[in-house]
């Protein structure tokens, strides 16, 4: 039995895109350690749109701490877990196409990831 070896994979970058949308560590793990190596169409489609939505998320923190801060209104706190939820539903879709093997677009950000990231 060799050790050396690298770890051959026949899931055509499934488990690259799966993994992608476990939260930004989900991410790097996915393109560091499973990605390249193994480029494909599936993987590559996913892991734009992860990595736009998890940004788009740290981004949108930011501005919503910023402005609590501002303004601390209790109604900009329930916002955010409005916002909160919403991500972890792209999440969710983003992870159940990417285990069906679709190119399917997150609402909002699907198409525009593919534009920001064309070099993943």
């Amino acid at each position: 039995m060799e050790t050396n070896t690298k770890f051959n994979s026949t899931d055509n970058g499934k488990s690259a895109a799966i993994v992608s949308y476990i939260f930004l560590i989900g991410w790097l793990i996915s393109y560091f350690a499973m990605y390249k190596d193994n480029k494909t169409a599936l993987s590559s489609y996913h892991l734009r749109q992860s990595l736009l939505l998890h940004l788009a998320i740290i981004v949108v923190n930011i501005i919503i701490t910023i402005i609590l801060a501002i303004f601390p209104v209790a109604l900009l706190g329930y916002l955010s877990y409005v916002i909160y939820i919403v991500y972890i539903i792209f999440i969710i879709l983003g992870a159940v196409s990417a285990n069906n093997n679709q190119l399917k677009p997150l609402p909002v950000i699907g198409d525009k990831a593919q534009g920001f990231f064309p070099s993943i």
